[in-house]
Formats: C-alpha cells, structure tokens, sequence
C-alpha cells in the first residue's frame, strides 16, 4: 500500500490530477430516499453502456472491412471465432442497453421535470445526445451488410425522400448516391466510427459539465414550486442543511448500476451471442421485408398499420413534432411543480408513450409484415399516355410489372433505391440503356433472360421519353457504339 500511495503521491505531484478531481468528487448532492436514489442512476448506467459501445466498437472494427465486397464476409470471420463472436454479442446487447436506458432516463427526468430551471440546458444536451444514440443505433445496422439492413435504408431513403423541398437531397445524402452501395456503406461506417462517437464525447462532457455546475436535481416535493429567482438560493440550503458527498454517499448506487450493466450485457453476450446475420444483400430480389433492431421496430409498426394517404404526414411531420416539442419543454415550462402527482397530464403522456411504443413492438415482433411506404404500379394516364401509343404505353405498363418501380423514380412514382430515371433520356442513349440494363451495370442486376425483344422494345421506347428538353444530354464517357450489341431473351 505505501508503494501505491507513493506512485500516485508523484503522479498527483506532477499532473494536479487529485486535486481536480477531489472537489468534484466530495461536492454535495441532495440525499435521496432508496427508491428515488436508483432512478437517479439511469444517467451512469447509460455513460457505461456507451463506454461498452466504444471498447468493443474499436476492437471489431480491426477485423471488419467496410466494403460492399467484403463487409459481410469480414463479419461472417468475425462471428465465427469464439472470442470475435463475444465482442459482436456484446457490441449488440450494448446498443439495446444504451438505447434502453436512455430512453428511461429521458422518460425519469421528464416524469419528475428535472428540465426546469437552471437546467434547461441538460434537458437540451440530453435531447441531442438520445438523437445521436438513435443515429449510432440506424448506421449502425446497415453495417451488417445483409439483406435485411440494406433494405432498411432504403425505406429510409424513401422516407427522406418525401420531405418537402429537400427531400430528394436528403435522400440522395443518406445513400451517398443515388443508390445504396460501396459509398453508402463507407458514408454510415464514417459516421457510426467517426463523427457521431465525436460528437458524442463532447456532448457528455457538456452533460457532466452542467451535471457539476447546477448540481442534481432533488426529489421533487409536493408543493415545493421552482422559482427562477428563488430557487438557487433554496438549492444551496439544501445542499447545505441536508446534502451528502456524492463520493461515496451517492456514488456507490452508480458504480452498483454500471456493473449491474456491464454484468447483464456480458451474461447476454455469453447466452444468446450476436445478431444472425441474414441473407447477403442481392438486388435481384425484390421482395425482401426490411425488419429494424427492436428499437426501431415500433416506428416501422406505425409504418406498417397507417393509412396510405396519411404516410407523408406522419412520415415528415410526426419525428418533426417530436423534437419540436422536445427542444421546446424547457422554455415553456421552466417553471412551477416538479412533483408528478401534480402534474397528471406528465404521468398520463409517459403511460401512453410507453403503452405505445410496447404495443407497437409486440406488433411488429408477431406480424410479418412490410412498411407500407406504398410502392404505387406507374399509371400511364399520370403520364399523359394512352393505348394508342403503343409501345410507349406498354413499356410505362413493363415498368411495373417488372419490378422496375420497385427501385426507380419516374414522375413521384417508385422507390429511391436506384436512380431516378424522370429524365433518363437525357443522360443516355439506346445503346447504353441496353448495354446497363440487361448486361447489369452501374448496381443493375441483369435483365436479358428476364424480357422478351417485344417487350425490351416497348420498355426502351418507353424510357427514351422520358426527357427534358429544357436540359442538355449528359455526356456519358465512352461512346455508345463501343458497347456490345445485347439481346434480350427470345422466349
């Protein structure tokens, strides 16, 4: 022991580390009852989780490869060896940890309205660190490389695609292309490893930063009213007449909580193991059913049950009103009851929320079913043709029976997974549609065994329509006579 106190005795001497650390450690919290004490430890717990995200996040990604070719082979590698397989286990039931309790905490400090003043800005700090943990949770699922994960970013994309003004530019952001691909994958991988855990880390030193600066909130008590010109005085004698060192008074509860967590995450890593990956993404199969991790599962639920006609408003404005609303808590009501029991409308909005997302999980775990981001057939009529224009009006006809709206865009009808082919006139030739459709290039799974010459010509005369005239072709590289002559299957 002598030694120890000797080596941190010079480590202190030469890094001032105890000293700093010291005052933030034995600074006074308010004393809480058994009960309210382990709510209070939700905050820690989700901190350790996200300590799990990171530690196991660096130790796979020095076998992952982030690339279309590779991706799921470098996980199936991964998976397969013993202590790889423990790393991916953990690195799952980390996720669902993180978001579990963060969810609960948001949910804990609203129920009690630790939002109000002076911590208005916890709130907000709080808000934006639950939004980024929901953004690591979506990017990364798409690492997976599977069937199933890629299909999800496509009912994403087709989702973002329907924002007004911008919304095919957010789609085209989330894909990185036109298509999901090598720099999707590369885009959410930068994303997931990089940017957010970045700015993730300074959002939790802001968090704990404020944490020290306004101190915790206390359990609200009936009748005790925050008043922004009283209350930092009242808190004060507070801490003063009746507070505790959070070092080890309080602190005990949270490293209770952390290794509660880190306990439960290995046990679950240990029984269960990782994720089963499904199936390799194929863009010849078309009818995948994109199915999230569990805590998005309640939100594709909604996507599944609502009316076709009100999927744009819920899709665009319901996420915006939530976070309007969130953003917006503190400076409406900062101010007045904290105690729940005299805030009934906080207790029943926190049942319904948690009635809902429950009900719409069990939903979605039970049904099979797809989010019906309807895919609408192409009608001809949308397009100002008739059956008396022949081919044109067949091939607009092929479009949908042969899958094709099923990935492309042409006037608002189709899916955002491949290009938009509105004016694809213009930025290719007769030859070049040929050579990329029914050859596969550019992502496109070969269509020559799949139509017939009838029907590849009415399809071509359809697509070479489909031009502004007001926009000037797109040179394409290569000349179009360099490409080979393809024909389509004769049956």
């Amino acid at each position: 022991m002598g030694v120890l106190k000797g080596i941190w005795n010079w480590f202190d001497d030469r890094t001032g580390l105890g000293s700093a650390v010291t005052p933030i450690l034995k600074h006074k919290v308010p004393r809480t009852s058994e009960f309210d004490g382990w709510w209070y430890v939700l905050g820690s717990a989700t901190l350790i989780a996200f300590i799990i995200q990171v530690t196991t996040g660096i130790a796979l990604s020095t076998s992952y490869v982030s690339s279309t070719n590779d991706a799921y082979q470098s996980l199936q590698y991964i998976t397969s060896d013993p202590i790889g397989g423990f790393l991916r286990g953990m690195h799952n039931w980390g996720a669902s940890a993180m978001v579990l309790l963060i969810g609960l905490h948001a949910l804990h400090v609203f129920l009690i309205a630790s939002y109000k003043f002076p911590r208005e800005m916890h709130w907000l700090s709080g808000v934006f660190l639950l939004l980024l943990t929901l953004a690591m949770a979506f990017t990364g699922q798409l690492l997976r490389w599977d069937d199933t994960a890629v299909s999800s970013v496509v009912v994403a994309a087709a989702q973002a695609g329907r924002s007004p003004f911008i919304g095919q530019q957010v789609a085209h952001f989330v894909l990185a292309g036109d298509t999901v691909g090598g720099a999707t994958l590369s885009r959410f991988f930068s994303f997931h490893v990089f940017f957010i855990p970045a700015i993730l880390f300074l959002l939790v030193g802001f968090h704990l930063y404020l944490v020290i600066r306004n101190g915790v909130s206390e359990p609200p008590k009936r009748g005790d009213i925050v008043d922004p010109k009283t209350y930092r005085q009242k808190y004060h004698d507070l801490l003063e007449r009746d507070g505790v060192p959070f070092w080890p008074d309080a602190a005990w509860r949270d490293a209770a909580g952390a290794l509660m967590v880190v306990i439960v995450v290995v046990v679950l890593a240990l029984v269960i193991g990782p994720p089963v990956l499904g199936k390799a993404p194929d863009p010849t199969i078309l009818t995948v059913y994109p199915k999230p991790d569990w805590y998005f599962l309640w939100y594709f639920s909604i996507l599944a049950l609502i009316p076709t006609q009100a999927e744009s408003a819920v899709i665009i404005f319901g996420p915006l009103l939530a976070i309007v609303v969130m953003i917006a808590l503190p400076f409406m009501a900062n101010k007045g009851e904290r105690n729940p029991l005299r805030r009934p409308w906080a207790v029943l909005l926190t049942i319904l929320i948690l009635i809902m997302v429950g009900t719409l999980w069990i939903v979605g775990e039970q049904e099979p079913w797809s989010p019906k981001i309807q895919i609408q057939a192409l009608d001809p009529a949308r397009l100002h043709l008739t059956a008396q224009d022949g081919a044109v009006y067949r091939g607009a006809q092929l479009f949908s029976s042969k899958g094709c709206v099923t990935c492309h865009v042409i006037a608002d009808y189709g899916a955002q997974k491949g290009p938009n082919l509105s004016y694809v006139a213009n930025r290719y030739n007769a030859n070049q549609l040929t050579y990329i459709i029914m050859a596969g290039r550019g992502g496109m799974p070969a269509y020559s065994a799949n139509l017939t010459n009838p029907e590849w010509n009415d399809l071509l005369a359809f697509l070479l329509t489909r031009r502004n005239d007001n926009v000037l072709p797109t040179p394409q590289g290569s000349p179009a006579p360099n490409y080979p002559t393809l024909q389509p299957a004769s049956h």
